[in-house]
């Protein structure tokens, strides 16, 4: 009978105690991603005027694209399996991974005038002290994260265009190809998003 009471006791507090482990893990994952989507507001506190508003718009497009084209990137592996279930998500994926590739582009050239300011800009003063941030970092980050719009675009309109049928045996190399070119497009944005963090954390605009 004694072990018989030990056992219903320890059955009783389980529950319990796999409440409180559901309870931790959720509070830790949404206070990581609370401070990590809280990174682009440290620009808030620069000292220079042009890092406070334009480090913090560009800094936050590119997280936001981060996220969604990582998730869409992700996506990509079991749709290249043929998970017929994600196709919907897939084509709202792709299409919003799109559209933030766009927006981050498009501050990110705003950003680029000030970096490359004749007086005073971020570009002058790498170049001379620490030349390898530039030609290392900040070339990298240039070219590659302008691979992500053209990538977004053309895997959008491929999954709209073909819907379902995408996963029909007579296009497969359709889908391979474009599974493929979402991965890349998630290479593309996480390179370019830690690129352009260490130039930023070198010397701001």
């Amino acid at each position: 009978m004694t072990f018989d009471s030990d056992a219903d006791s320890v059955t009783s507090d389980l529950p319990k105690q796999l409440d409180i482990a559901t309870v931790c893990i959720y509070g830790l994952s949404i206070l990581s991603v609370g401070l990590f989507l809280f990174l682009p507001l440290v620009n808030l506190l620069s000292p220079s005027p042009w890092q406070r508003y334009m480090g913090a718009i560009h800094g936050t497009a590119a997280l936001l694209a981060v996220i969604v084209i990582a998730y869409a990137g992700h996506m990509a592996f079991p749709l290249l399996r043929g998970v017929s279930k994600i196709l919907p998500q897939m084509r709202t994926l792709t299409f919003w991974s799109t559209c933030l590739s766009f927006l981050t582009i498009a501050s990110g050239n705003w950003v680029y005038m000030r970096y490359r300011a004749p007086i005073g800009g971020a570009r002058a003063w790498l170049t001379k002290n620490t030349p390898l941030v530039h030609y290392l970092f900040m070339e990298y980050h240039e070219f590659t994260v302008l691979f992500t719009f053209p990538l977004g675009v053309a895997c959008t309109w491929i999954l709209w265009k073909y819907g379902d049928s995408i996963l029909d045996k007579k296009n497969r190399v359709v889908l391979n190809a474009t599974c493929v070119a979402l991965m890349a497009m998630m290479f593309f944005a996480i390179g370019g998003f830690v690129s352009g963090l260490n130039v930023a954390r070198i010397h701001t605009l």
